[in-house]
């Protein structure tokens, strides 16, 4: 009885990924420079790059309160006079002049400019989140479209070792050594492997066009992981050690830190609604009228060149404000109040977070172990099948199991192994350490 040898079926993913492989060479491109296209093109970190200058801007506006003002005015006025009795007196007068003003003593002045530059730190937490967000987005995308390949891969060469399987027992029924039953049972698991590829195809075009958006281009084409397969190590097996980190350096909780800050200077800020401001002002002036009677210069009071200075302190201080005052210091405390619990809600997610794609990176490391040992214990229990087919001891249905677990176990071994490397971005967004170094070492397991 004829079947497919148990190296050649195994052979069969890795040849057509090598075919992939030869024909994307040209175009395959790394993790590495899609990131570096995606931070010039990705419409929501460009968005977030934006805030954080315009908050650059604002924290430049309010230095200007502790600064003094300085403005130069100019106008000029003609005017004509027409008496019912006498003679038409045409004036034209031209003005000039500086004018100052300084804040001597304004106590929501100095809060105010704190709030600015807390903002700015807070729009920089924003922009390295929406970075790390942006390197693992990527990261999953580009593996999606590696793990979504390898599916395919996978559900080919598993209809291609089914086909063999249903004319083997097409022929043995012809010549009498086999029933209609292996047939038929060879023909219903071929029906389900087309099925299955043209899901695996579906679904690779639309990871295709995921990956696409990122960088804007049509086609993109990533490498696969480099043979022998490296998982990347975990710099510290103390769950404790990330999640200390993460309180530390995640951008959520600097955040909440931030706007609890910035809340407790809006009290200090409405807080001054209730004392007095000091302001120093100063003019420096002059003006040139020039009059006429029916065209002819003349003088007069009030014609010619003249000048005008002046300095003066203007003292506020609020009596009464309707309760505005009273009612915005209330509310800023509230608000402190809320942004003290945003700050313990971001600690507690954080930790929470970390801990979660700890285990799970360890768990997918253990999985990534017990599937490189099913994937050898299932070709060896194929070839030892297929040899019990051969003699008579295993029926046709036998060796189908046989063949669809060994890819099953493949495609799961390739999925799992992808798993590990975004999760292990994901676990060092979850505890604040993922930086764009973090893209080259997860590049570094890339085929050349």
């Amino acid at each position: 009885m004829p079947f497919a040898p148990a190296s050649r079926l195994i052979l069969q993913p890795l040849a057509f990924a090598v075919g992939l492989l030869l024909a994307g060479a040209a175009q395959a491109q790394s993790l590495q420079e899609l990131y570096d296209a995606a931070r010039g093109y990705d419409a929501t970190y460009l968005a977030t790059r934006a805030t954080a200058d315009a908050a650059a801007a604002r924290a430049a506006q309010a230095e200007a309160l502790t600064r003094p003002s300085l403005y130069l005015s100019t106008s000029g006025t003609v005017a004509r006079s027409d008496p019912p009795a006498g003679l038409s007196v045409n004036s034209r007068t031209l003005q000039a002049g500086l004018s100052g003003k300084y804040s001597v003593y304004n106590a929501g002045n100095l809060p105010t400019i704190d709030k600015a530059r807390r903002a700015y730190a807070l729009a920089q937490s924003d922009l390295e989140a929406a970075e790390q967000d942006l390197i693992v987005r990527l990261a999953t995308a580009y593996f999606d479209v590696l793990a979504a390949k390898d599916a395919l891969t996978t559900s080919q060469a598993n209809k291609a070792g089914i086909s063999e399987q249903l004319a083997s027992a097409k022929r043995n029924f012809e010549v009498g050594t086999a029933t209609i039953t292996d047939t038929r049972e060879a023909q219903a698991r071929y029906d389900l492997a087309v099925a299955q590829e043209l899901a695996a195809e579906n679904d690779l075009r639309v990871k295709r066009v995921t990956l696409d958006q990122f960088v804007g281009r049509v086609g993109v084409e990533p490498k696969g992981l480099a043979v022998p397969v490296a998982l990347p190590a975990l710099p510290s097996s103390n769950i404790d050690t990330w999640v200390a980190t993460a309180d530390e350096q995640h951008p959520g909780v600097r955040r909440a830190r931030l706007g609890l800050e910035i809340a407790q200077l809006d009290t200090q800020i409405a807080r001054a609604g209730e004392r007095p401001t000091l302001d120093a002002s100063a003019t420096l002036g002059g003006q040139n009228v020039h009059n006429n009677l029916n065209g002819i210069a003349a003088a007069q009071s009030g014609a010619g060149t003249g000048k005008n200075a002046s300095i003066g302190l203007t003292l506020s201080y609020p009596l009464y404000t309707g309760g505005l005052t009273q009612n915005r210091i209330r509310e800023t405390l509230v608000l402190e109040e809320k942004a003290r619990n945003d700050l313990d809600f971001a600690r507690r997610a954080v930790a929470e977070g970390t801990r979660r794609y700890f285990y799970l990176v360890q768990s997918q490391k253990a999985q990534v172990s017990a599937f490189e040992a099913a994937e050898s214990s299932t070709k060896l229990a194929l070839e030892a099948t297929q040899l019990g087919y051969k003699v008579g001891v295993r029926v046709n249905l036998d060796v189908l199991n046989a063949q669809t677990q060994l890819y099953s176990t493949q495609r799961d071994l390739a999925k799992a192994r992808y798993d590990v490397v975004v999760n292990s971005l994901r676990l060092r967004q979850a505890s604040g350490q993922l930086r764009p170094e973090d893209v080259a070492a997860a590049n570094s397991l890339l085929a050349r």
